[in-house]
């Protein structure tokens, strides 16, 4: 088997095979090429008298023709070289595989059976067992090559042979490791229907492209012949009678001569030779096509990766196409005042770096008033850059293909060409355009992805900045109690006085350290409520400042709570956070010194609820009013050091994580912060 078919049928089942795709497969085989060229070039498709290349005949012939073309082609180039078969007339077997093969992948279509190209290619091969058995036994089996195919020649041939030439295509098939269900799908063909309803539906589609190719001529349909695949009397019909065209325009695209043999179907004649279209059909055909072409450049442009991609594209495509073989396309600047080259080719890289003013003329025109243009050289009206790109593209004439996007123009296409063309092209005017605006329309739907994730990432890095500073503000508390306990520390062990307490704190102190930096990174679930003694916190609190190296001489800090313990439902870290950046402000605050309280104020009724009330009070100077404004927001602190105006942000934050809320008052008499924190889940206890 020909390895260009392996890769078609590979390639045909792919997702959204492109004719770019096909044509790089068809450009390595010579005899392919030729093949498709000799079809696209012919009468039936080529009305210009200029000769296609591979990409432009693809584009003419269209998918779905050139699937069929190649697959047909491989398979007769494989029964070409079976040994004995160069004297022997294969017409009919041709006619029959092609029947076979067209009904099949009607069959598949009207299914909605995925793989249609593998259905056209096991109705070829259905027969290739009689083939296989002539090239074995041509002198035992040459008489019954040209018998009907029926369950009878099945029998003939086990007695005769000991093999059915199902069997022979099957192992054939399976010889030539193709990856389906195609030796089934031939090695049942002959089956009782009633054996196959259930089969897999590839094997019910050959089973009834069998019977259909290989009914008797003139015989009305049996009723209910296509329930086997699911299909209805009267599409059933349609199917068989419009056989007998498609198989004769098969063997006249792959130069077999049919003429002579029976009719398979004696309601459709053999079609005469062509006849000149009317110019309202062909220009309905035309409109056509390019409707088709428009829905599949849609698709090929989405699946671009990235807007250099994008534009390749472009120009790839208006080479096919339209056969614009040098192309440049310019996009209009930010200001909306020139054009900036954004994809020349390599031909034409001392365009890299070309701008063309949109002030005024020929280019000017095009991109404002949205429409197609044509530049010839020698014209007086044309701009000095316009006269460039001319001597750029060594072309006597410039198209100017305008790329827009609804109302907006984003720049243009430029292609250099023969003056003769420019007829040719403003006929194709309408579907250039379309052209035009699904290239644009792609490019601003990538301008857009792109816009989206640079807005992504722009808001992934500034929550990734914030959270950082977070992390530094809110670890430079524990961090400042541990380096002034050290201190602490050092007297105490030249006294050789006990420092369990101490280095109880300081390894408390460090446990917060890790525990903040982990919940900013998110790498640990959020501890777990438990009860916590406010009073206790509170003290220690206190105890943490005054014994440290942290409080000046000139600040004095005390605790002020009731003589019965009270605890609530929360997490100690989070409070502690809270009262430690709260005593921290209030130290730097008072600069002179002054006086710190912690106040634990009990239960206290606001709006009909239950709250504890905790207060942070200092005898400050009090804040001024653009700082009370903003007192809950990050703001750049005018406080000396690396402060950096978090910490009432975070507190607030971390308050609201309680469910409670926290107010400020203050003047030149102090400020006050109070915490109310819920006390639905509180417990007072009384010793």
């Amino acid at each position: 088997m020909p390895q260009i078919l392996i890769k078609l049928i590979d390639l045909c089942q792919a997702d959204e095979v492109g004719i770019t795709e096909l044509a790089k497969l068809i450009a390595n085989d010579a005899g392919m090429t030729s093949r498709v060229l000799r079809v696209a070039n012919s009468a039936a498709y080529q009305r210009s008298g200029r000769k296609l290349g591979l990409p432009q005949a693809l584009t003419t012939l269209g998918a779905d023709l050139v699937k069929s073309l190649l697959i047909s082609e491989s398979v007769f180039q494989t029964f070409s070289g079976f040994p004995h078969t160069g004297g022997t007339d294969l017409r009919p077997f041709w006619k029959h595989s092609l029947a076979a093969a067209v009904i099949a992948r009607d069959l598949a279509k009207a299914m909605q059976y995925p793989q249609i190209e593998e259905a056209y290619l096991a109705g070829l091969l259905h027969d290739v067992g009689r083939l296989a058995l002539l090239a074995a036994a041509p002198d035992t089996y040459s008489f019954n090559f040209y018998t009907s195919d029926d369950g009878d020649l099945c029998a003939i041939e086990q007695k005769s042979l000991h093999i059915s030439h199902a069997e022979a295509g099957a192992w054939l098939i399976e010889r030539w490791e193709m990856d389906s269900f195609l030796a089934d799908a031939v090695l049942y063909h002959h089956e009782n229907p009633a054996r196959v309803m259930m089969a897999h539906p590839l094997i019910r589609i050959i089973h009834l492209a069998h019977v259909l190719s290989d009914h008797p001529v003139g015989t009305p349909l049996a009723e209910d012949m296509g329930a086997v695949c699911g299909i209805d009397d009267a599409k059933l019909l349609d199917i068989y009678q419009a056989c007998e065209a498609q198989v004769m325009l098969a063997a006249e695209h792959l130069g077999i001569n049919l003429a002579g043999l029976p009719e398979l179907s004696a309601s459709v004649s053999v079609p005469v030779a062509p006849v000149t279209s009317n110019p309202m059909q062909q220009r309905l055909t035309e409109e056509i096509r390019n409707r088709a072409l428009t829905a599949e450049l849609s698709q090929v442009f989405a699946r671009q990766k990235d807007g250099t991609q994008l534009l390749d594209s472009v120009r790839q495509n208006a080479r096919i196409l339209f056969d614009l073989e040098d192309t440049a396309v310019f996009l209009v600047s930010s200001n909306g005042r020139s054009l900036i080259s954004a994809s020349v080719g390599e031909q034409r890289q001392r365009l890299a770096d070309f701008s063309i003013s949109l002030a005024g003329g020929g280019i000017a025109d095009s991109v404002t008033s949205r429409h197609l243009a044509f530049l010839e050289r020698g014209r007086s009206s044309l701009t000095l850059a316009e006269e460039q790109l001319l001597r750029s593209f060594n072309s006597p004439c410039l198209l100017c293909l305008p790329l827009v996007s609804g109302n907006r123009s984003l720049g243009l296409l430029i292609a250099g060409l023969e003056a003769w063309r420019v007829s040719d092209l403003q006929r194709q005017e309408k579907f250039l355009l379309v052209f035009g605006n699904q290239a644009a329309s792609a490019m601003e739907a990538a301008a857009k992805e792109r816009g989206e994730m640079d807005r992504r990432i722009a808001t992934l890095q500034e929550e990734h900045i914030k959270n950082s500073r977070k992390i530094v503000h809110e670890a430079s508390n524990p961090l400042s109690i541990i380096k002034n306990y050290l201190g602490v520390l050092d007297d105490k062990l030249a006294r050789q006085e006990p420092v369990g307490a101490e280095l109880s704190i300081l390894n408390e102190e460090i446990d917060r350290v890790g525990s903040i930096i982990k919940e900013f990174a998110r790498v640990t679930p959020p501890a777990p409520d438990t009860l916590i003694d406010i009073n206790k916190l509170i003290n220690d609190i206190v105890r943490l400042f005054r014994e440290s190296r942290f409080l000046p001489p000139t600040v004095h800090i005390a605790a002020v709570v009731p003589d019965e313990p009270s605890t609530i439902s929360g997490t100690s870290g989070v409070v502690k956070q809270i009262l430690v950046n709260l005593i921290k402000n209030a130290v730097e605050a008072l600069s002179k010194g002054g006086r710190i309280e912690v106040i634990n104020n009990g239960i206290t009724q606001r709006g009909g609820a239950e709250y504890f009330s905790l207060q942070v009070r200092d005898n400050g100077p009090g804040l001024p009013d653009e700082v009370l404004a903003k007192l809950f927001s990050p703001v750049r602190s005018s406080k000396a050091g690396d402060n950096r105006g978090l910490g009432l942000s975070i507190v607030h934050g971390l308050v609201q994580k309680l469910q409670g809320s926290i107010t400020c008052k203050s003047s030149a008499l102090g400020t006050v912060f109070e915490i109310l924190l819920p006390a639905r889940h509180a417990k007072s206890q009384v010793q």
